[in-house]
């Protein structure tokens, strides 16, 4: 499209026309965009927002792509992620400051070497801060949200917020933040901490992960929430499910929560897969199972049991 050529002569940051977002995620499926953006600057994301919204598209902001499930069919908006760019990091005492577009990892072991506690226990956590905060990343007992002291987000209209951390509401996997905010940066109020006790906890976190998760398959993480009645991947192990193949796809051996891309598998196998674990675990135990990745471009409805 013309106009996007238009927008890439506006903007510092790079602009791929009906980019595959197969590229782009880790479970390597996903169709089109009209737009991938990395944007370079906060005025970037500026210009995109107005571009945006005098062409009526509707903008979408992604991590690196860890959490996330994109229809076969594509994505009819633009794309932004900011994981080439806002990076920053920096650590004032116990304060913590970092830009969302880097990788979560980066900044726990960032912590950790500064002998400040709190999100040691997240290591192994794919994707970028963004994304941690925007689903409430936790694992062992620890949340992002825990020791978020305030986080700087972009409005719809490309006005910029410093809001403190209480003004949001977190649960198990889930924030309260708009869909059309875009996260720039967040500040957290850490604890300090021996550096033997930072890598017990560090260690227990890690070792369990890397004997109970799939880490080497494409995946996307776990797939469900586990609900109050029992941890997911039990219910689904349970009902029999492990190994359970549909085109490309299959539900991980070694942890039932994960649907892994075994074999050049579509997200429409992935779906299936997806539907076939709610409606069984909602006839063997009557439990409705809700999703933990985001999706992206699929009609309402689709993962319907």
């Amino acid at each position: 499209m013309m106009q996007f050529l238009e927008l890439q002569k506006m903007i510092k940051g790079t602009v791929l026309e009906s980019e595959p977002m197969k590229k782009h995620t880790s479970y390597g499926v996903g169709g089109p965009a009209l737009a991938y953006i990395e944007p370079m600057s906060i005025d970037d994301l500026q210009i995109i927002r107005k571009f945006a919204q005098k062409n009526q598209i509707l903008v979408f902001c992604i991590g690196d792509g860890s959490n996330l499930l994109v229809s076969d069919k594509g994505i009819d908006g633009i794309v932004i992620s900011l994981k080439r760019t806002f990076r920053k990091l920096e650590f004032n005492d116990n304060k913590c400051f970092a830009e969302c577009g880097i990788k979560l990892s980066k900044l726990v072991q960032a912590s950790i070497k500064t002998n400040l506690s709190g999100l040691e226990t997240l290591i192994g956590i794919p994707g970028t801060l963004g994304g941690a905060l925007i689903m409430n990343a936790g694992a062992y007992g620890q949340e992002i949200s825990n020791y978020l002291t305030s986080v700087e987000l972009m409005r719809f209209d490309g006005s910029i917020f410093n809001v403190p951390a209480k003004n949001f509401d977190f649960a198990y996997r889930s924030s309260s933040f708009s869909k059309d905010d875009i996260l720039l940066s967040a500040e957290f109020q850490l604890v300090e901490l021996s550096a033997s006790e930072i890598q017990k906890n560090y260690d227990y976190a890690n070792n369990l992960r890397k004997s109970t998760q799939p880490l080497k398959a494409r995946s996307a993480g776990s797939v469900f929430k586990n609900p109050k009645e029992n941890a997911a991947g039990y219910l689904i192990d349970q009902a029999g499910l492990k190994g359970q193949t549909i085109g490309g796809a299959t539900i991980s051996d070694i942890h039932a929560n994960f649907i892994i891309n075994k074999l050049d598998a579509t997200a429409d196998d992935i779906v299936q897969l997806i539907k076939l674990i709610k409606q069984t675990v909602k006839k063997k135990y009557s439990i409705n199972l809700e999703l933990e990745i985001s999706t992206l471009g699929f009609p309402k409805g689709t993962f319907d049991a």
